[in-house]
């Protein structure tokens, strides 16, 4: 099959004490996602959906959170560790994001996020789209004690 398709999905509680990393970049905010690596909901969908693409397990197999070599660690460095996996066989041809959150407000963050994470992905910018929703007050997301993130990506055999 010379295309694959893969869906992600990652949600993380909110608690004091941690800082909010979203799409690789730090968001100032009295809250932060609480992980055994450093909780970016975003970089985790992504990283999944690519696993999911290739039929290769999900992040937690590979960076197992019983694991300290994986404690704390930086999810852009994970993501480069899964396109490494892939770099030879596939090319990565789109990624779409949605990250569902009521608080903070991330729109101002776009473009940030994309970069990095493009960057990341070692792809150009205007192949990643990230989109923010709320989740209408409904549920965890909604009553702001977690955030959400699903993505979709599209690789093409080489």
């Amino acid at each position: 099959m010379p295309y694959r398709v893969g869906i992600g999905y990652d949600i993380h509680r909110l608690v004091e004490g941690r800082p909010l990393i979203l799409g690789g970049i730090t968001i100032p905010y009295n809250k932060g996602l609480l992980g055994h690596s450093d909780g970016d909901v975003i970089v985790h969908a992504i990283g999944d959906a690519i696993l999911g693409a290739i039929a290769h397990g999900d992040i937690g197999e590979m960076y197992p959170d019983t694991s300290r070599q994986t404690e704390g660690m930086d999810s852009i460095k994970i993501l480069k560790e899964i396109m490494d996996t892939i770099a030879g066989e596939y090319e990565l041809l789109n990624v779409d994001v949605n990250c569902i959150c009521e608080r903070p407000k991330l729109a101002g963050y776009r473009s940030g996020m994309i970069n990095t994470i493009a960057s990341a992905l070692g792809v150009i910018h205007s192949i990643v789209s990230v989109k923010f929703r709320t989740n209408e007050g409904l549920g965890d997301v909604g009553e702001e004690r977690a955030i959400a993130a699903q993505a979709v990506v599209m690789l093409k055999r080489r």
